[in-house]
């Protein structure tokens, strides 16, 4: 291109993206861009923004942004138009024809995410990063302009209302700036999070600005004293380096001094060098170099290079005593690391016909197995969310995996394991695999024998124990902390409830059609009744007859569409209208959702506590008997109707549980036991060990709230000392009821 073109092309574009365009002139189109902007500055003609602005300027700050970052023409062309097909009449039919499809797929991705009308806040937050993640799938630069918008958005953000400032800043703290950290863009999350901080605590942000300012000047004076000394031990020792004073961002500060309830003037690293190399062997040099100048503070330093994070940071973190005592937090980094740390997955990739590629470059993290992870925790959400059942829980894997702080820990053999903070062995063992995790009987910390919802803290060497028949409890959903084992979990059991819900559907499918006098109907006849109830096969209608999800009647109804549904109804309803009055007072009344209250009662047979999957059945002028799905009991009632029920219990009601254990005996085992149960808030009624053939076993009843409240007792109990197994009573006869 000639002179004179580039110089017109430059004018036609604003200065302050002209720029950045002029300095990536190697990758970027000047005249493709210049177009992109003469469509947005048309299309925007006579909006203008809250803050009087014209809405064209916002279009061109999210395009600077983004090529700031190194993106190509596509991402930058995106920028400039990513409002005009939700704000304008221009659609994407345009966008290709002029641009192609590369930037229309960009577009229409971010327009998705800003289109779907919801019914409720969380809902609103749940859709909308389904929508963001679904488009992740398609191409990555989607979530780049989303980030590049909301960063402009929120350095304008004085212009809107008091609630608007509020509402933007919470979704960003909570969503966006997360989000940047996971996708490793260090700079923009920092300014995101200390943006947020600025309408979320005012005052506080007023406050900490202004001694961060009064002190500006010493603390420079303090990185210099110590900048001079260290460039030239580096530079005798022949490492080539940058160095450069690392200020601390405010909201990193403010959280430290909450965290640590210390004022500003103790908060100690404030003192932040970074040491920039050329390659990962200097990183190490000058660590060396650096120890052997300055004294080292204790359990400050820690190696990100040969474990990144799982961001894919790099770097070594040291924290020394420099001159006059004070100390000098210093992170040490190639020149490639630190263009990763600041813009993160946008230095990872190239991008070219709307795929991902690698960037064909010889750096340190170009295998592509490993750059391959950089994309990995968006693949695996988008697994979550095809899974997840409800909004709210898609919410709860995607704010596990965005909200968390990191530990790392060791397999026997010495492999390192990334997890998040309060993970316990479940989490460990799901994260070694998924079979390890459904198989789990127990674990060994630093070789110790521990409880499974123990927290796991950095450093610790972790075993897991397994046995084939094994399976994964519901208990543990009430302290697993990854979205890997909760997932695992869940799914395993998915699957047994589907097992389980299919013996029991076949048992009542049976009852029903005696009850109707009706021959077995022909395999024709059950897949029309599938499709009527929605449901893939005649075995789904059935594990959904045996979870409650559809009536026995209704069953009935699909395979005979001729036949009055009533005259096949069982007699339940009339049974409880019967029998309301005469156990509105029973002692073992329990509340269900849809009954009222007294109507239904506590079976003490299987001994059922909030959280437990139950069936209640209409029994006698008893009253209806809440049980347990594995009770042996429900197979009894050959003449009644399943209920469909949810079970609403007090944090006040208590309700018995018999645990036996078993284990080897020792002086003082009764009172551990007895202490270790009274440490989770729990009264005992009976606390019995008898010896037998293989140690001792023992028989307990304890008082619990609910399962989360019981599973924390069987764990206190399997953490004593020689205890090695606690079980559930699944069934306990009329004769040894007290």
């Amino acid at each position: 291109m000639d002179a004179l073109n580039w110089k017109g092309l430059m004018k036609a574009i604003p200065r302050n993206l002209g720029r950045v365009v002029e300095d990536n002139a190697d990758r970027l189109d000047p005249g493709l861009v210049a177009q992109a902007y003469s469509l947005a500055q048309k299309a925007h003609a006579g909006q203008r923004r809250a803050s009087g602005e014209k809405f064209v300027n916002h279009a061109v700050e999210v395009a600077t942004i983004l090529a700031g970052l190194g993106l190509d023409t596509d991402a930058v062309i995106s920028g400039l138009v990513h409002d005009v097909v939700e704000d304008t009449s221009v659609d994407l039919e345009e966008i290709q024809e002029h641009f192609g499809m590369g930037v229309a797929t960009i577009v229409d991705g971010v327009t998705k995410i800003s289109r779907v009308e919801f019914h409720s806040h969380t809902e609103k937050q749940v859709e909308n990063y389904r929508k963001l993640l679904l488009s992740m799938a398609k191409d990555a630069r989607v979530i780049l302009v989303k980030l590049a918008d909301r960063l402009h958005n929120m350095r304008t953000l004085n212009a809107l209302t008091e609630q608007q400032q509020h509402r933007i800043a919470m979704e960003t703290r909570e969503i966006y700036a997360p989000l940047a950290h996971r996708l490793g863009m260090a700079a923009i999350r920092w300014e995101l999070e200390d943006l947020a901080f600025k309408y979320l605590e005012p005052k506080a942000y007023i406050d900490l600005t202004k001694k961060v300012r009064q002190r500006r000047k010493e603390r420079e004076r303090q990185v210099l004293e110590m900048q001079e000394p260290l460039q030239k031990a580096l530079e005798d020792a022949g490492i080539e380096v940058e160095l450069t004073g690392r200020p601390k961002h405010l909201w990193s500060i403010y959280r430290k001094m909450q965290s640590r309830n210390l004022p500003y003037e103790e908060i100690f690293d404030l003192m932040a060098m970074r040491v920039l190399t050329r390659t990962p062997e200097d990183c190490y040099a000058a660590l060396g170099i650096i120890h052997s100048n300055w004294t080292p503070v204790q359990d400050r330093f820690h190696d990100f290079i040969a474990t990144p994070k799982s961001n894919m940071y790099q770097s070594l973190h040291t924290t020394v005593i420099g001159p006059s005592g004070s100390r000098y937090e210093i992170q040490i980094r190639s020149q490639e690391m630190h263009r990763r740390a600041e813009n993160g997955i946008a230095a990872h990739w190239r991008y070219k016909e709307g795929l991902i590629a690698l960037e064909d470059s010889n750096n340190e993290m170009g295998d592509s197995d490993e750059a391959d992870e950089a994309l990995q925790w968006f693949r695996q959400v988008l697994d979550w969310q095809k899974d997840a059942d409800e909004p709210e829980e898609f919410m709860e894997f995607l704010r596990m995996d965005l909200f968390r702080g990191e530990i790392f820990v060791f397999t026997p053999k010495g492999e390192v394991k990334q997890l998040p903070v309060e993970a316990t062995p479940i989490d460990f063992a799901y994260s070694v695999h998924s079979e390890i995790g459904n198989h789990c009987s127990g674990t060994r910390i630093n070789g110790k024998k521990a409880a499974l919802s123990q927290e796991l803290v950095n450093g610790d060497t972790v075993e897991i124990l397994t046995k084939a028949d094994c399976t994964p409890s519901r208990d543990w959903l009430g302290f697993v902390k990854t979205s890997r084992a909760r997932r695992g979990i869940r799914d395993w059991v998915r699957k047994e409830d589907f097992e389980s819900n299919l013996k029991f559907g076949k048992e009542l499918f049976a009852r029903e059609i005696k009850k109707a006098k009706r021959s077995k109907p022909s395999q024709e006849r059950r897949k029309e009744a599938a499709k009527v109830l929605g449901c893939g096969s005649f075995e789904d209608v059935l594990a959904a007859l045996g979870g409650g999800a559809v009536e026995p009647s209704k069953v009935i109804q699909a395979l005979y569409p001729g036949e009055d549904p009533q005259k096949v109804v069982s007699r339940s309803a009339k049974a409880l209208e019967k029998i309301a009055d005469r156990i509105r007072r029973a002692s073992d009344a329990v509340k269900i959702k849809g009954f009222e209250e007294g109507l239904v009662r506590h079976s003490q047979c299987c001994q059922p506590v909030p959280g437990d999957k139950v069936v209640a059945y209409a029994g006698s002028e008893k009253g209806v008997f809440l049980h347990r799905r594995v009770c042996p009991s429900v197979l009894d009632y050959s003449d009644r109707k399943l209920l469909k029920i949810e079970w609403v219990a007090s944090k006040k009601d208590t309700f018995v549980v018999n645990l036996e254990i078993e284990g080897i005996d020792r002086r003082g085992l009764l009172s551990d036991m007895a202490r270790a149960i009274s440490d989770t808030s729990t009264n005992i009624t009976k606390a019995e060990i008898i010896d037998s053939e293989i140690g001792v076993v023992g028989d307990f009843l304890v008082n619990v709230n609910d399962l989360n409240h019981l599973t924390k007792v069987m764990d206190a109990m399997l953490s004593v000392e020689g205890i090695s197994g606690v079980r559930r009573r699944d069934f306990i006869p009329a004769d040894q009821l007290d």
